[in-house]
């Protein structure tokens, strides 16, 4: 009786999607909804949540340290979308070529980095931007008569550090996705081109950019809540969740200071609905800008 059922065409197909309901509902959703309720409670670790209402949300928005987080995300993620977009773009085009040579070899050269683990990446690169002389950022600057620097005690050097960690690891994954992409444009656009009389540069321009929109987009919305999310990086550069002046902390590193080092679980969580919001509101405001929800004609 019960494989009869089990089997039967009308119950299969929700036996196949009930596993996938059952990880959303009990992963995603539940927390979701607990972490929106203690965003309205002052909760601590072994004590009774107390209702606050939106003092949690009040305190948010004249919080310094967390503004402070904020601007370093957002700067981090506008860094991210100007330098992981183009030039992965870029690569896979030249990879794509016909005439280009060791097409596998720079496929994997490129993506290897992301299979790094981000502990030993971050660690590796806290020593590249140490203070020491010896360390490679000041070997270099030194090449040109400066230095030496603490670039991890500097606002600027060390957004860049991170900007460059980021480029390191996901150039590849991107240019993979591009790569992928052009693989769905149908050469004989090319060719007819090609006949008309169009360079390399007005090919591009005017054939691969557009149809590549649809990857293009998909790149902008992980790359944006990637930019936004971004924490074990700064973790691991800054030996630490305490950078100084607070030059590295996030949002995701303001909500495990408030919540794992302060055992604030109310108010980490209100970091953590403000956190999903803004991404929503900007991957839905880059959605509808660039005609996603719009119906063919």
């Amino acid at each position: 009786m019960l494989k009869r059922f089990l089997y039967s065409k009308k119950v299969a197909p929700y036996v196949f999607v009930l596993p996938f309901v059952l990880t959303f509902l009990i992963f995603w959703l539940y927390p979701l909804g607990s972490s929106f309720t203690m965003s309205f409670q002052e909760r601590m670790m072994g004590q009774q949540p107390k209702w606050i209402g939106f003092d949690n949300y009040q305190k948010l928005l004249t919080d310094k340290v967390f503004l402070k987080a904020v601007s370093n995300s957002v700067i981090y993620m506008i860094g991210t979308l100007v330098l992981l977009i183009p030039f992965p773009m870029l690569f896979a085009v030249l990879i794509d070529n016909k005439f280009m040579w060791g097409q596998n070899f720079f496929k994997s050269a490129f993506f290897l980095p992301s299979l790094t683990s981000v502990v030993v990446a971050g660690t590796i690169f806290r020593l590249m931007f140490g203070e020491m002389e010896t360390s490679l950022f000041n070997q270099v600057i030194g090449l040109f008569g400066a230095g030496p620097l603490k670039p991890l005690k500097s606002a600027g050097w060390s957004m860049a550090a991170l900007l460059i960690i980021a480029c390191w690891r996901w150039t590849g994954v991107n240019m993979l996705y591009f790569l992928s992409g052009l693989k769905g444009i149908d050469t004989e656009y090319y060719e007819a081109a090609s006949i008309d009389g169009a360079n390399s540069w007005q090919k591009f321009l005017y054939i691969t950019m557009p149809l590549l929109k649809p990857t293009t987009i998909y790149v902008l919305t992980i790359s944006i809540y990637a930019g936004l999310a971004m924490f074990t990086e700064s973790l691991m550069m800054f030996n630490g969740n305490n950078s100084p002046k607070n030059i590295g902390l996030t949002i995701v590193g303001y909500l495990y200071r408030q919540g794992i080092e302060k055992s604030k679980l109310g108010y980490a969580a209100t970091v953590g609905i403000v956190l999903l919001v803004v991404a929503m509101v900007i991957n839905i405001a880059q959605l509808i800008m660039n005609g996603t929800f719009k119906k063919e004609d």
